[in-house]
């Protein structure tokens, strides 16, 4: 099976770009961007399908903005990345409660008990 979702209309065999639903309470008809999973009550369509879509008399089409190719990363996706990247490979400092710290560092928090990777186990609070 391929990872491409295709379109919903039948013997269109080309991507889907948009996802179709229905709001029957309100007669509308909402085309969207790509939902992320496939839904059983939507439908998905192509770009040609999805801009030809009209809907049943009294019916209103709400069309949000559909994106037209991949995402890709903008200058401060790659910034943040970058900064992590730096933060991560910093040594700890003594105290700090960061993942990596010196083991010694519980004794600067009593109410850690154990640490595996970036998980710490807590004492609970004495009531």
């Amino acid at each position: 099976m391929s990872p491409v979702r295709r379109c919903s209309r039948t013997a269109c065999d080309r991507p889907a770009v948009a996802t179709l639903t229905y709001v029957y309470a309100d007669s509308t008809a909402v085309l969207g961007p790509l939902a992320t999973y496939a839904e059983p009550h939507c439908y998905d369509l192509c770009s040609e399908h999805s801009e030809r879509l009209t809907a049943p008399r009294g019916w209103e089409v709400v069309r949000l903005a559909v994106d037209s190719g991949p995402a890709r990363p903008s200058g401060d996706d790659l910034e943040a990345l970058a900064n992590a990247v730096r933060e991560a490979a910093r040594p700890p400092e003594r105290g700090s409660g960061r993942p990596g710290a010196a083991a010694d560092d519980r004794e600067a928090d009593p109410t850690e008990v154990a640490r595996r990777g970036h998980l710490r186990v807590l004492r609970s609070p004495e009531p």
